[in-house]
């Protein structure tokens, strides 16, 4: 069973931003599959790589989408960005020091904080985006 499962009220109107994000659901799900298999140690180092490779992509081409339309809410909402980045560098160092509670904290950090952002943060940009012609 998926911990998360994608529906309409993540969506935030951007196609591409929208498949990103389906892109982290499906790594949250990978890392839950193998922690109820036991497997949860050996993918949190792939999964934590792939975390930082996503906060820098996902939010560099959010940002330049934002700056595009000149959204007015662009500082705050790079610093949420930054914020995370910082959160997922801390897990990656609380892994590589042998940490084994990483793996469950990580997990719950990240659902609570993707369906949170989305459906707060992320949504909130939607209607300006979409205004000055980015769907």
């Amino acid at each position: 069973m998926a911990l998360l499962t994608w529906n309409d009220k993540y969506s935030v109107g951007v196609r591409s931003l929208d498949n990103q994000h389906i892109g982290l659901f499906n790594a949250l799900n990978e890392l839950h599959a193998a922690m109820s298999k036991g497997q949860g140690q050996s993918m949190t180092g792939p999964l934590l790589a792939r975390l930082l490779k996503y906060t820098h992509d996902h939010f560099a081409a959010e940002e330049a989408m934002m700056a595009a339309a000149s959204y007015p809410e662009l500082p705050p909402h790079r610093a949420k960005h930054r914020e995370l980045t910082q959160q997922v560098m801390d897990f990656a160092a609380r892994y590589e020091s042998g940490e084994i509670a990483v793996n469950v904290d990580l997990l719950n950090f990240l659902r609570d904080w993707l369906t949170t952002h989305i459906q707060q943060e992320d949504r909130a940009y939607s209607p300006w985006l979409q205004e000055h012609g980015v769907s």
